[in-house]
């Protein structure tokens, strides 16, 4: 068997979001819209400023587990633009989901909140972002989301 694959901390990014646009039961569970409106990219190799520009479309399944389908951009310090495509999981106790759903800060370590993250820009000096493998942990706050990405080396 070979080794398992290891992490490299790449950046967190905190994503300021508006309030949840609730669409109401669709197929598979109940659908909702969460606007993002922007935010900052802090890290080791990425940094600049989350554009107003996209969305989380989640899933929120009758188990109360949510799929989370994420997608937005970020202009980098020095001016370039990188699409994010982040989808995962979110579930936990139903006691602590009914307290991230109150808005009350709640220690991510009491959830599961995994991602796999697709980063795309046409910038050469970001091209590296195109054929590497990112996975995030994240945490739900009030009015955010905070997702730390790591690339799979």
């Amino acid at each position: 068997m070979r080794a398992a694959p290891g992490l490299r901390p790449v950046c967190t990014l905190t994503v300021e979001l508006s309030p949840i646009r609730e669409l109401g039961p669709g197929r598979a569970g109940k659908r909702r819209i969460i606007p993002i409106v922007g935010g900052r990219v802090e890290g080791p190799e990425l940094n600049g400023t989350i554009l107003g520009v996209g969305a989380d479309w989640q899933t929120v399944y009758d188990n109360g587990c949510a799929w989370l389908d994420a997608r937005y951009a970020f202009e980098t310090q020095d001016g370039a633009l990188i699409e994010v495509v982040n989808q995962g999981y979110r579930h936990g106790p139903p006691e602590v989901l009914a307290r991230l759903a109150e808005g009350n800060p709640v220690d991510p370590a009491e959830y599961y909140m995994r991602t796999s993250a697709r980063l795309e820009t046409g910038d050469e000096r970001y091209v590296w972002v195109n054929r590497t493998l990112f996975i995030g942990t994240g945490a739900r706050l009030p009015s955010a989301v905070e997702i730390t990405l790591f690339a799979v080396t």
